[in-house]
């Protein structure tokens, strides 16, 4: 079943965007949540028009995602955390603490735009998560897991 997002729908896609999903969860979610709309032909063409009309406004918002992935590029992020034996930590490290860090480095930036490999991470070492601040706009952020020193 084809729909056309209404808003941006977490793992599925960005509002405006013509997804393919399974139909029960299309007609039993989706749809009576006003989340999406039948991607009929009629539906394609305002939406195609729509999109015309938005395209310059467009650019702009991807000009500063851009200059915002830079910025957040050029940070050097290292997340200090308990330690038992070895190198595994006392808990784990999720894409909310990577989202904390960034902000306390002066970049205010939701967990839900963070993508971690694995979900969370468990180790120290150096990692590299997604980040998507736009459709067109995700890179990979290095970041490293460090032992807290004792004070």
């Amino acid at each position: 079943m084809e729909l056309i997002l209404k808003e941006d729908v977490q793992n599925l896609g960005f509002k405006d965007e013509i997804v393919s999903v399974k139909n029960g969860y299309g007609r039993n979610f989706l749809i009576p949540t006003g989340v999406a709309v039948m991607a009929t032909v009629s539906a394609r063409k305002v939406l195609a028009e729509n999109l015309k009309q938005r395209a310059f406004k467009e650019k702009a918002v991807v000009d500063e995602a851009k200059a915002r992935a830079e910025k957040i590029q050029a940070l050097e992020i290292k997340i200090a955390s308990k330690v038992g034996s070895g190198d595994k930590l006392f808990g784990s490290i999720s894409n909310a603490d990577l989202a904390s860090a960034i902000s306390s480095n002066g970049d205010d930036l939701d967990k839900k735009f963070i993508t971690l490999p694995g979900k969370t991470i468990k180790r120290l070492g150096k990692y590299e998560a997604t980040i998507r601040l736009h459709r067109e706009v995700s890179f990979e952020f290095p970041f490293e897991i460090v032992p807290e020193t004792k004070a």
